[in-house]
């Protein structure tokens, strides 16, 4: 006999609304870095093959307005080395390095979150597994060891039902936290192989102009 959600969380007990909770939240930061790393995750190769022709051919303000018309952390950061192409290299450097601590807390916003969640819900399941099996052995000592199975049921119910909410929630917690970490952290190591580039780009070619 299958059992509804309502049924399933009054045999769980109170500790199965916290997991709830975990649930919901995780799903909704799952839901929202999904699409916004989508958003933010643009071809790094052909955007830094276009600014490469722009910038040799020294047309910085068209280069900085691709960088506008591009929504991703990427072209901001570039953006910003691009506004001190006058300026000497560490100078350019320093500012791509602080678009960068700027834009990489974006990438990682409510990760956190989601990791806490895969960690809170086993940790309530195993709360509701020792709350029902407190219960199950106060009936014992209640009854003074003359029990049936069926005496025991809710405890021992309560004891696994938690234990496997609290798991149903924090395994795809945790599959999701380490995919988007993963991308998060390929998108950072483009950003940085670009960010040498384009630096090398702007200053090699200065050099040139100045001959």
């Amino acid at each position: 006999m299958q059992m509804d959600p309502f049924e399933i969380m009054a045999q769980g007990g109170i500790l199965m609304w916290p997991i709830m909770l975990c649930s919901i939240i995780a799903l909704a930061i799952t839901i929202e870095r999904f699409f916004s790393l989508r958003r933010a995750d643009i071809d790094t190769r052909e955007f830094m093959d276009t600014m490469r022709q722009v910038l040799k051919q020294n047309r910085i303000q068209e280069a900085v307005e691709i960088c506008d018309e591009t929504n991703a952390p990427v072209a901001r950061i570039m953006k910003a080395g691009i506004l001190k192409h006058n300026r000497p290299k560490d100078d350019i450097r320093e500012a791509i390095e602080d678009a960068g601590r700027f834009e990489i807390p974006r990438l990682e916003r409510y990760l956190s979150g989601l990791a806490t969640c895969s960690t809170i819900a086993p940790m309530l399941g195993l709360l509701g597994t020792v709350q029902g099996m407190i219960k199950a052995f106060a009936k014992i000592q209640n009854m003074r060891g003359q029990v049936n199975p069926s005496d025991l049921a809710e405890g021992i119910g309560n004891a696994l039902v938690t234990t496997a909410a609290g798991l149903t929630v924090a395994i795809p917690c945790l599959i999701a936290y380490n995919y988007f970490v993963t991308r998060v952290e390929g998108m950072v190591i483009e950003m940085e192989a670009s960010s040498s580039e384009l630096i090398e780009l702007i200053t090699r070619h200065r050099g040139e102009r100045e001959i």
